[in-house]
């Protein structure tokens, strides 16, 4: 009896998961236009920087905030904006945590926030794109551009409004925001790998 339960517990569990794989639609056209929010638990930001030349050394930050106008018949007149809680900088070193926080990197005690805001966006694919706009950090604001995944979009079975998935991927030199004073400087690459996995959810009246 217990085997056979399982086995519907199962089966129930890999249905629910395919109806709502299949539900996701890559057709922006399907997505309300309108204002959509970061939705930061299931959202993060990665970055990466090279070791040594040995090992590409990861972290990520866990507070973020963000806001989302999308046109979804013409994505490119969307815009978006982000905002990563540089306190919450999180690394598998509880040391390098806290040098992260001091004012040879993100300075987080004068600058506890950094923001990007988009200033344009053009469509690459059918379900690619660049964003570019402005990065700042440590109150040092520089031109960036995102290659952008669209993931697609789906009514949210959790019972909130329709979602929409991201990812975008760009690469920043530290040396453009003064993040070359730390003892360890000499030992770890000038560019950073940025990845952003970013879900919206459609804000309600």
């Amino acid at each position: 009896m217990s085997r056979y339960l399982f086995a519907l517990l199962f089966v129930a569990a890999f249905s629910t998961t395919a109806i709502a794989q299949t539900s996701v639609s890559k057709d922006t056209t399907r997505a309300p236009t309108g204002a959509y929010k970061l939705e930061t638990a299931h959202s993060l930001v990665i970055f990466s920087i090279s070791h040594l030349g040995l090992t590409e050394y990861y972290g990520r930050f866990d507070k973020l905030a963000g806001t989302l106008n999308f046109d979804s018949n013409q994505p490119e007149k969307s815009a978006t904006s982000i905002t990563i809680d540089t306190t919450s900088v999180d690394t598998p070193s509880d040391r390098l945590n806290t040098e992260l926080k001091s004012d040879n990197v993100f300075a987080t005690g004068k600058f506890p926030n950094a923001t990007f805001k988009s200033t344009s966006i053009t469509k690459t694919g059918p379900d690619t794109g660049r964003i570019t706009g402005d990065l700042t950090i440590r109150g040092i604001t520089k031109p960036v551009v995102l290659d952008v995944v669209f993931n697609g979009g789906a009514k949210n079975p959790m019972g909130g409004g329709y979602s929409l998935g991201f990812r975008g991927t760009t690469t920043i030199k530290r040396s453009d925001f003064d993040m070359t004073n730390m003892m360890w400087s000499p030992y770890v690459g000038d560019t950073v790998t940025l990845i952003i996995e970013a879900m919206f959810m459609q804000e309600k009246d």
